[in-house]
């Protein structure tokens, strides 16, 4: 092609058209830098000398010879060779610099994607299985495959048959590689922590620069210290928070063991002082005692409760079950309570829920005590359901005070116990958490809508079966 643009110069201006030979010059000097920026040195060069040779022939007098007369036309044909070669060297090396800063643009993406990819994942074991896709990802490499000697684990992506490695030549080589080695199209890059080897990372089907690559095992030694940083902070706060939980259930569980007891102590102790009660003494502290027993026995099922369903050793049994005989059982276990108030249950047709019946009926059952606990005495509670897509949701209302904006947020956190102004509640709160818990593990929500002077409605949702 080169030289046929050549040939179509010179035919043109032999031929056709009559016109100076600093045109002809100017003309096959522009083909020359073209084909420098365009394919290369080489080929410039090539031409530069095919074009002084036609100049000469076909330009310079006397014209259809290679002999020249005029000595002014030596330098002109000198000129033309020298601005040629120059301008060519000129044109590759703006190419070759252009080139270097595609390449180093596409390279800084790798980085940046890569860095993306990798510092999004906080937990170790995900972010180790994803290096080697996230790298084959954004380098397009046939294969990567991640060598750790902790374990000698291996994390590959792509063709596995392009690393015949085993595990003692990754080890050594991870040892002793002291740089990115990068042969053909094939890379090895040693990971560290400081000076110390933590791995090999290998790469088939890709073409980086070895700062590049040095930049990517540098990236992903680090990627890996967040992550395994993050899951020591992460596991240092839970275990303070665990001990913070476990010391704020010790001292409410040992201030609500304290009032049971002592009235069980105080009704023993008098009932064993002989001759100073009637029968009907007797029989009232009797019921003091079967009363804060039943009370003891409550508070000490709800604190094994919770602490099972933190650590999910709670087996429940999901089926088909109608909202309305939930319902139903929830209302008979809360007669003696229900006995002065209006209750008014809205339960349309509705399709059975995928639950856990005797759970869901301890919630029913927790959000109705709840209701008569903290409203007044004969005030209605109303009962409700209905459909909201794929989910059934379930309402309890009261009339009672209702519920601060503040304390919303924390009524579902254990030990939490909303107040009565010049009232003391009973109770463990822990009624609620254990409520949020067992909806959660069913695959609902659990929430309250509450305005003071109003009273408060609870609803959660449970899974159409």
């Amino acid at each position: 092609m080169a030289v046929g643009l050549l040939l179509g110069i010179v035919v043109v201006y032999h031929l056709w058209l009559n016109v100076n030979h600093t045109t002809v010059a100017l003309t096959m000097l522009l083909l020359v830098l073209f084909l420098a920026a365009r394919w290369g040195l080489r080929y410039a060069l090539v031409i530069s000398v095919a074009a002084t040779g036609f100049y000469n022939f076909y330009f310079l007098p006397p014209i259809g010879t290679f002999t020249i007369s005029d000595p002014e036309n030596w330098v002109g044909m000198f000129a033309f060779l020298a601005v040629s070669v120059v301008g060519s060297r000129l044109a590759e090396r703006a190419r070759e610099e252009a080139e270097d800063a595609r390449r180093r643009q596409r390279e800084l993406e790798v980085l940046y994607g890569l860095s993306r990819q990798l510092l999004q994942t906080e937990n170790v074991a995900s972010l180790l299985n994803a290096i080697s896709p996230a790298i084959m990802l954004v380098t397009r490499a046939r294969a990567v495959e991640l060598f750790l000697l902790d374990g000698d684990r291996r994390y590959r992506a792509g063709d596995d048959r392009l690393n015949t490695m085993d595990d003692i030549g990754l080890r050594q080589m991870s040892q002793t590689l002291p740089a990115p080695d990068v042969v053909g199209w094939q890379a090895r890059v040693p990971l560290r922590v400081g000076v110390k080897p933590r791995g090999l990372l290998l790469l088939n089907g890709i073409s980086l620069s070895v700062e590049t690559l040095e930049a990517i095992g540098g990236l992903i030694s680090v990627a890996i210290d967040r992550a395994q940083a993050l899951e020591h902070v992460t596991r240092g706060e839970a275990a303070k928070e665990s001990e913070r939980l476990r010391s704020l259930m010790i001292d409410s569980i040992t201030h609500e063991l304290r009032t049971p007891l002592t009235a069980i102590k105080a009704s023993a102790t008098t009932l064993l002082l002989p001759h100073l009660l009637d029968a009907a003494e007797q029989k009232e502290l009797l019921m003091v005692i079967d009363e804060e027993s039943d009370r003891l026995n409550r508070l000490v099922s709800e604190a094994v409760e919770m602490a099972q369903l933190d650590t999910q050793e709670v087996h429940m049994t999901f089926a088909a079950v109608s909202v309305a005989a939930m319902v139903k059982q929830a209302m008979e276990t809360c007669t003696s309570l229900l006995d002065d108030r209006p209750v008014t249950e809205w339960l349309p047709q509705l399709p059975e829920v995928k639950a856990d019946a005797d759970f869901v009926t301890k919630v029913l059952t927790n959000l109705i005590e709840n209701a008569t606990k903290y409203s007044p005495a004969k005030s209605p509670i109303f009962i409700s359901a209905e459909r909201s897509g794929d989910m059934v949701s379930v309402s309890v209302a009261d009339r009672g005070r209702g519920i601060d904006l503040s304390e919303q947020s924390l009524i579902f956190e254990r030990f939490y116990r909303g107040s009565i102004p010049g009232q003391e509640t009973s109770g463990t709160g822990m009624g609620l958490a254990i409520s949020r818990a067992i909806i959660e593990a069913h695959g609902g929500r659990i929430s309250v809508t509450s305005q003071l002077g109003e009273g408060s409605v609870f609803s959660f949702t449970l899974p159409v079966y």
